[in-house]
């Protein structure tokens, strides 16, 4: 079997390749199902802080190994206890680990763990799109937690994939949002899906001269740029909620900011089914957009090139999907 392995390369940075003679994944226990992939997509921020030794990466004896949790395949074995889903059926599952860049996946499909999430697609769920229904879950679930309500002033900084996603999102909940990046092609993208109330450009003093103290109920932070922590505080009105989601080793800010307009300070980690299944009743009615942000479907064999524009040039990339077809591994 194949799959994408984390490894060292010869000058001692990290790689992501496709390894062939892999074992075959185990059959389904009484709750699980196996799947044979069709897509699974990159999960830029995660499998970055991976392939450059961040906080959260797999240790270096514990290499090579895998990663990721956005998968779509064709169910071919199911488990005794499973019930509603037969082979043929396709399902995307997001269990942190097991739902990897691999041929051939087993995960569980019922008895969830707080992190698992597992669905078959509806009829007219494009597979290709549900491969970026991780991280499009994880932005359901940020503005679950900034508890977004109808008229409030949201501001999303960071235009990466997720934050296209926390956008259309807080839009479909009813906030007026501002997006902001100092990325041309991403404020472009963010115009063309038209779910920001404004959209701007914060290079240079475009910060100062644009986001005024105090003027947002929301304040969402998907950039993660370091020492940004007081601006956002400082944008946040009295009473306003602050995430913090980007990775962080710290987070540091001017406790007085904070403390005098009583902000509330969050943060989140992944998603689950209720998320899963919020995003694709987002996705069906149309409030939500998955396709403009699918930048590349790329052929599995062809992975070197996409993983090592993650590690050095991340601004680069979007949406990528992976197809596991037969001629594309």
């Amino acid at each position: 079997m194949k799959a994408f392995m984390t490894q060292k390369a010869s000058d001692g940075r990290r790689e992501k390749r496709l390894i062939s003679g892999l074992s075959e994944p185990q059959s389904p226990a009484a709750n699980q199902v196996k799947v044979q992939t069709m897509f699974t997509g990159l999960t830029n921020g995660t499998e970055r802080n991976d392939l450059i030794a961040g906080n959260y990466s797999t240790p270096d004896e514990k290499l090579p190994a895998g990663m990721g949790y956005q998968n779509v395949g064709r169910v071919i074995e199911v488990g005794s206890a499973v019930d509603g889903v037969t082979p043929g059926d396709i399902v995307y599952s997001g269990t942190w680990l097991l739902s990897d860049h691999a041929e051939r996946v087993t995960v569980p499909a019922t008895d969830f763990q707080r992190f698992d999430a597992f669905m078959k697609l509806p009829a007219g769920i494009d597979p290709k799109h549900a491969a970026l229904f991780g991280f499009s879950s994880v932005g359901v679930r940020i503005c679950k937690a900034a508890d977004i309500r109808l008229g409030e002033r949201v501001l999303v900084v960071g235009l990466g994939g997720l934050g296209q996603i926390v956008t259309q999102v807080a839009s479909a909940m009813g906030g007026s949002v501002t997006a902001c990046d100092i990325n041309v092609g991403r404020l472009d993208l963010a115009e063309s899906i038209g779910a920001a109330d404004r959209v701007l450009n914060t290079a240079g003093r475009g910060w100062p001269d644009q986001i005024e103290d105090g003027s947002f109920d929301v304040v969402i932070d998907v950039a993660g740029v370091p020492g940004m922590e007081d601006a956002l505080l400082n944008a946040a009105a009295v009473a306003g909620r602050v995430l913090f989601i980007a990775g962080r080793s710290r987070v540091d800010y001017d406790f007085n900011a904070g403390q005098f307009k009583e902000i509330t300070i969050r943060q989140i980690a992944h998603f689950d089914n209720d998320d899963l299944e919020k995003l694709t009743r987002l996705v069906q009615s149309g409030k939500v957009r998955i396709g403009p942000l699918i930048q590349e479907v790329v052929p599995a064999k062809d992975c070197a090139r996409i993983y090592d524009a993650l590690r050095e040039r991340p601004d680069t990339l979007m949406g990528i999907v992976f197809s596991w077809a037969d001629g594309d591994v």
